[in-house]
């Protein structure tokens, strides 16, 4: 028995996210079937965490551990050739048997695109959230410096999650210009709650347009007042970056 860390990539768009439900296809499902047809293998995937539908990934990361004769080198390869052109697996090592892809996370990095525009981009449209009105960049920026540190995020985590605790750090903040339309938002945490960023852009969008006040961000932080924070951004625009862990990739 082999414990085999894997490293994914893929385009979440015709997906109802990563985890296995009865009501659409999903990417585990995919890898599932995958290793099935590499060698018959039934697996239990876990990953280092959930991406909601049309949520895309550049290093999502999974354990399984598996009873089989292919290489762990040649895995990816084997996986690849039954997985569609959508998903992909770039790299497969083993690791100890009491590895855990969720619960040995360190931490995680998300990157969420911005497009600005009178116009929308329909090439792009999967991959961004378009936004029609005019941005203060300056206030954005100001407004996501808000979260950096550590805080209580009740206040932006969508309903329906159950955690220990809402207490999270933001280890880092970094916004990219690609080109004079283009933004990314780049957010490195210990850990996110569900739809945390989603709703920490939307909210750092709405100060930037002016609907709310830096006032109020600060305020949803400090009362975890989920009604002070702004509206959550659709999901075609975030990617999970990177996860970390102590063991070297």
């Amino acid at each position: 028995m082999r414990n085999i860390l894997l490293t994914i990539g893929y385009d979440g768009t015709n997906y109802s996210g990563w985890q296995i439900q009865p009501n659409g296809i999903t990417i585990e499902e995919k890898l599932q079937r995958a290793f099935q047809r590499m060698d018959g293998s039934i697996v239990k995937i876990i990953g280092s965490g959930r991406t909601d539908a049309r949520v895309h990934a550049i290093g999502q990361r999974a354990n399984v551990v598996l009873d089989s004769s292919v290489p762990t080198d040649r895995i990816p390869y084997a996986l690849n050739a039954n997985l569609p052109a959508d998903i992909v697996v770039k790299s497969a090592k083993e690791v100890p048997l009491d590895f855990h892809a969720r619960y040995d996370a360190l931490g995680k990095t998300y990157r969420y695109r911005l497009h600005t525009g009178k116009f929308r981009d329909p090439i792009g449209r999967n991959y961004h959230y378009h936004i029609s009105d005019e941005l203060d960049m300056w206030k954005l920026k100001e407004a996501l410096e808000t979260f950096q540190g550590t805080h209580d995020f009740k206040g932006f985590m969508a309903a329906g999650s159950s955690v220990k605790t809402t207490v999270r750090t933001i280890e880092a903040i970094d916004v990219q210009s690609i080109d004079r339309n283009t933004v990314d938002i780049y957010i490195s945490a210990n850990g996110f709650l569900y739809n945390m960023v989603r709703i920490i852009i939307g909210s750092i969008v709405d100060a930037a347009k002016g609907k709310i006040t830096i006032k109020q961000l600060e305020e949803a932080l400090k009362h975890q007042k989920r009604k002070l924070a702004g509206h959550t951004a659709p999901p075609q625009g975030l990617f999970l970056e990177e996860v970390r862990y102590l063991i070297n990739d």
